[in-house]
């Protein structure tokens, strides 16, 4: 894997000790499957898919915090309030650690257990791991501003390659959080890969932080998906927009539907771009054209909801003991605060240390 670097301009020179960002891939694009493979792959099966990380460029998540504001979008504020709530018995718990954020986006909840640590007088070293690099770079400076003495090292990359490169820590533990639910958008094998790829990048003992959205009515769930005003929506056809710019395609939003409900069978949301006639869409720089029928869709994401009885199950299996689980009143959402007792699915060393740093 090739490690490029950005150029460092002048507001990054501001933190020359405090801030420092790593490409794992090309700096120009998200960083992801750079060749675009996955997008072949998915549009080239019977259920036309998207793989769900397309979401997120830059725009994609100015668009997603938009929706993180949303009345109707309860898991934002539902998990805020039980970081709030219980911070201080997490940071007890794991003393003194190097914190860890799988999708990082603009940090907001971060910052209660920041504050969480600092309260009990803990150094606060923090890697954001996030595919778009300009919300990475936005969010960490506002944090350095908001946080004299944080430092952080962001990795822009996918989760895969963040956690297999993973720099040396200064400090005792780490904990590595995944929040906002984001597991659930992912199938149950790739959730599995995720525990995995977690555990192993992890020493023994160390800590791992997983938010839930947990079953519910489909009243509640499906207006959280397709929203009032139409932002979600939007996030939705940006897809659409960031595959134009990405491969030099065509595709017409005006063309497409936003699509998404609640499958009860399955405990998941559901969300497509639906063809409203037919259409030959090209991408030039993936050499694919893609033929659509009227009503022919595109799965663009899947959020699961998750059973906590269930789960408990999955995490043991994959050498996670949970040590503590904290939800709302309404047992809307779950914390699960686990610790590493065993290195599964993997022949390489418990962490993989890379000096990218020095």
């Amino acid at each position: 894997m090739s490690i490029s670097f950005p150029t460092a301009n002048q507001e990054s020179a501001t933190y020359p000790e405090r801030l420092q960002i790593k490409h794992l891939s090309d700096p120009n694009v998200t960083a992801s499957t750079n060749d675009g493979s996955d997008v072949i792959a998915g549009l080239t099966q019977e259920q036309k898919t998207i793989p769900c990380h397309y979401l997120y460029d830059d725009r994609g998540s100015e668009i997603f915090e938009q929706i993180c504001e949303l009345p109707e979008y309860y898991p934002t504020r539902t998990e805020a309030k039980i970081l709030r709530e219980n911070g201080s018995a997490i940071a007890q718990t794991t003393g003194n650690c190097e914190l860890i954020e799988l999708g990082s986006g603009s940090s907001a909840k971060t910052r209660l257990l920041f504050d969480a640590y600092q309260s009990l007088g803990y150094p606060l070293h923090y890697i954001p791991i996030d595919v778009s690099a300009g919300m990475l770079e936005a969010s960490a400076k506002e944090l350095l501003r908001e946080y004299p003495t944080l430092q952080i090292r962001g990795l822009v990359g996918t989760y895969e390659q963040a956690l297999q490169h993973l720099p040396s820590s200064p400090l005792p533990k780490r904990m590595v959080f995944f929040l906002g639910s984001s597991l659930g958008n992912f199938a149950p094998k790739q959730c599995q890969e995720i525990f995995q790829e977690v555990t192993n990048a992890l020493n023994l003992e160390d800590y791992f932080l997983l938010g839930l959205d947990l079953q519910k009515s489909k009243d509640i769930l499906e207006p959280a998906y397709n929203d009032s005003q139409g932002v979600t929506a939007e996030f939705n056809y940006n897809l659409l927009d960031h595959l134009n710019r990405r491969f030099d395609g065509n595709f017409n939003r005006q063309n497409f539907q936003h699509w998404t409900f609640y499958n009860s069978e399955l405990g998941q949301i559901e969300t497509y771009l639906r063809s409203t006639q037919p259409q030959t869409v090209q991408l030039k720089a993936l050499d694919l054209t893609v033929e659509f029928g009227e009503g022919e869709t595109i799965r663009t994401e899947i959020s699961r909801k998750f059973n906590l009885q269930q789960m408990e199950q999955e995490l043991a299996q994959e050498g996670l003991k949970i040590l503590n689980t904290w939800t709302d009143p309404e047992d809307w959402f779950a914390l699960l605060l686990c610790q590493v007792k065993q290195n599964i699915g993997s022949s390489r060393p418990s962490r993989a240390i890379h000096n990218f740093y020095r």
